[in-house]
């Protein structure tokens, strides 16, 4: 962002922690000044057939006992409501290049039954499928990224499917949709061509993908105004190599270029780290490891920026999240964790990362929305909680659409002399309502910050909003004890603000 700058204090390095006192920071704000436009498709949800993230967590049918609306949950559709969810991604994730949307149109009784080979090997019934998805997204007020079957699939099942949901004509596909009940076109607002092709979707080199994307997406053809951002697979983690094939070699009909990141605290796949109980090493090498983003997406913008000089490609973190092992007893493949103050912290920070480079980080997908790896909303039948990822999305939903406003921030570290990461982050922005809005991290488990902030192009003495904490690291919300993390009331002078240890604070200035 032009006129952000973050500098870091580096003094004391040593084996222990960097700080053995409240941490200092100062923040200059230039409020008559602005930034790129925060995209409402920052704060993104990603819903795969997985586990239990389709089936009960959205989708329980007709004739369920718990209460629903054409079969999807009341509970989940008014919570997702309430935090504004702008975006959907569907079906997958790698379930995607595997899914075949012939299968889940129809009479339900009608679909066939598969086999999710990628998630626990149970059987996927079809009963959601198209029509589902674009009814729920409807209902929770969002816009649709469908992703397609490349892996798999045909072109010509892509374009027949792009026509099935877009097309106004009177052709054989479009009155097919009509006959299962969708007389007006669907709207998508984005879709994928493939997904991880390096990986589930294909193990493709990154130039024979270029090839066949090119393929692909010429017979992806809609009526005016019904075409959707097209979206290609890119790279994951450090890897910049997908970004630079795909933006040098594809010159036509790519809005965006995909990437994959997740936060491993042991940054091991095969031990990855608990979700709970869980020590203060596990903390910092959680924040360090998502702080990567930061660095990461740097690399992949620096390439754009020498393939893309004009700033027409978008750079779409559509999965991202923590992913730790397994809770025990439960099928490893469904993904199922718990969901604590420390996930809170990280969706804070990273979406201050995402704030940052707003102008090419368009769109980002949590991964996921329900009852898979860091969700939004945990059930167990009948019961539902929120968990504090949930509750973070609540407080930031200020910036959907909001635009940025520069600000220089001076912070020392929390860590040690192996892993650090910056104390605190911030994000500064004009909402759509017109009002200054500020959000503070402060990462440090332990130690609080003191916020001196010097306000420049408007006034206010006062910091107005939320704060989200807890007593323990791994506080967490239940289904018998369902608010231990949630937001409180947050009000302070600004000449003397401060931030607990791990909090979240998102407030007007007023």
């Amino acid at each position: 962002m032009k006129g952000l700058k973050t500098v870091l204090l580096l003094a004391g390095l040593s084996s222990s922690l960097l700080n053995a006192a409240p941490h200092q920071v100062s923040i200059e704000i230039q409020a008559s000044q602005s930034g790129p436009v925060i995209h409402k498709d920052i704060y993104g949800q990603f819903a795969e057939h997985l586990g239990r993230g389709i089936y009960e967590g959205v989708w329980v049918g007709e004739d369920s006992p718990i209460p629903n609306t054409k079969g999807f949950r009341n509970d989940v559709v008014e919570a997702l409501k309430a935090i504004q969810v702008p975006l959907v991604r569907w079906p997958g994730g790698c379930f995607a290049d595997e899914y075949h949307w012939r299968e889940g149109i129809g009479p339900r009784h009608m679909r066939p039954v598969k086999v999710n080979t990628h998630w626990g090997g149970v059987e996927e019934t079809n009963a959601f499928g198209t029509h589902e998805f674009f009814e729920f997204v409807e209902l929770i007020g969002a816009d649709a990224y469908v992703n397609g079957n490349l892996g798999s699939g045909s072109v010509q099942e892509m374009a027949e499917w792009m026509e099935y949901m877009t097309s106004d004509k009177n052709s054989t596909l479009a009155n097919e949709r009509r006959k299962n009940g969708r007389e007006a076109p669907f709207d998508i607002a984005y879709f994928g061509i493939g997904n991880e092709s390096w990986g589930c979707g294909g193990h493709m080199r990154p130039e024979y993908y270029a090839d066949l994307y090119r393929q692909y997406a010429t017979f992806l053809k809609t009526p005016p105004g019904k075409r959707p951002k097209l979206v290609a697979s890119g790279g994951h983690t450090e890897d910049t190599q997908w970004t630079e094939v795909l933006s040098a070699n594809i010159q036509q009909d790519m809005d965006g270029i995909s990437y994959h990141f997740y936060t491993l605290p042991t940054s091991d796949w095969q031990k990855k780290g608990k979700a709970l109980g869980f020590d203060q090493s596990m903390w910092l090498a959680t924040m360090e490891r998502t702080y990567r983003m930061d660095k990461y997406i740097r690399d992949n913008l620096a390439v754009l920026d020498k393939n893309d000089p004009e700033g027409k490609l978008g750079f779409y973190v559509d999965e991202w999240g923590t992913w730790y092992d397994p809770q025990p007893g439960r099928e490893p493949g469904f993904l199922y964790q718990q969901n604590s103050l420390r996930d809170a912290v990280v969706t804070a920070v990273n979406f201050n990362i995402f704030h940052q480079h707003a102008k090419r980080v368009r769109m980002t997908n949590i991964a996921q929305m329900v009852n898979v790896l860091q969700a939004m909303i945990l059930t167990d039948k009948e019961k539902m909680v929120l968990t504090p990822t949930y509750h973070v999305y609540g407080m930031y939903k200020v910036f959907q659409d909001a635009t940025s406003v520069p600000f220089k921030l001076q912070t020392g570290l929390y860590g040690n002399s192996d892993k650090s990461v910056p104390a605190v982050t911030a994000s500064v922005a004009k909402g759509t309502d017109g009002k200054l809005y500020l959000a503070l991290v402060n990462l440090d488990p332990s130690e609080s910050a003191t916020i001196k902030l010097k306000l420049s192009g408007a006034s206010a003495s006062q910091a107005v909003g939320q704060i989200l904490t807890a007593d323990k690291m791994d506080a967490h919300n239940s289904f018998t004890q369902p608010e231990v993390v949630k937001p409180q009331a947050f009000s302070s002078k600004l000449s003397n603000l401060s931030l607990p240890a791990k909090s979240v604070v998102v407030a007007e200035l007023r």
